[in-house]
Formats: C-alpha cells, sequence, structure tokens
C-alpha cells in the first residue's frame, strides 16, 4: 500500500485528503505545516506527497525544494493552492488550484505512483 505525505496548514483539507485518500486504500500521514512536512518526509518513506503552498513560514515551494535536493529527490509532489500564481518553480509534478473536487487528487496520486 503506498505511503502519501499530506501537509497543510488548513487542517479541514488535511482531514479530508486523509478520509478521501484511506478509504481509496493509500497509507496517509498529515503534517500541518512545512517544518513538520519535511521532518516526516526526511524520517519516513514516502510515495508521494502533497502540499499547500501558502503557508506560514517554510512554504510549498520550499517544501518541494527541499524534496528535489534529497536522496528521494524523484518522489512525486503534487502542489495544491488557492494562489496558484505563487508556485515558484517546476519541482511539482501536478499543480491544483483550490478549491477541487477529490477525483482530480486521486487520479493524480493514482496516476504518479503507477509512473514511479
Amino acid at each position: 500500500m503506498p505511503n502519501i505525505l499530506v501537509i497543510d496548514d488548513e487542517k479541514s483539507i488535511a482531514r479530508m485528503l486523509f478520509k478521501a485518500l484511506t478509504k481509496y486504500g493509500y497509507n496517509v500521514e498529515t503534517a500541518t505545516g512545512g517544518q513538520e512536512g519535511i521532518k516526516k518526509f526526511v524520517e519516513g518513506h514516502f510515495d508521494l506527497v502533497i502540499t499547500d503552498v501558502l503557508m506560514p513560514g517554510i512554504d510549498g515551494n520550499l517544501v518541494a525544494r527541499n524534496i528535489r535536493n534529497s536522496p528521494r529527490k524523484t518522489t512525486p509532489i503534487i502542489g495544491i493552492s488557492g494562489t496558484p500564481w505563487l508556485f515558484e518553480n517546476d519541482d511539482f509534478d501536478v499543480v491544483l488550484s483550490k478549491p477541487f473536487s477529490i477525483m482530480p487528487i486521486i487520479d493524480a496520486v493514482k496516476s504518479l505512483i503507477a509512473a514511479s
């Protein structure tokens, strides 16, 4: 069963993604911000990361940059944001704008995990 890390400072979004992804058979761990997300990524093993972009402190762009500079730099990353114009780089494999329905995320997760 693939492991997914969800990083979002909005607890309702993280909870919704947790419920939806576990329903589809994924192991999901959540982090409430970029710093916690990077720590969990370094200490754990994740097949895919979903991160919000606009978060206090370490934002999603820095999370993605950190992953791309790590030994597991090919880990797929889905960026989600209500401010998609703030994506700074090409470190994201997929970018989805908030608000979103759950099926585009599930489809992106399935596709990225199958390709990796």
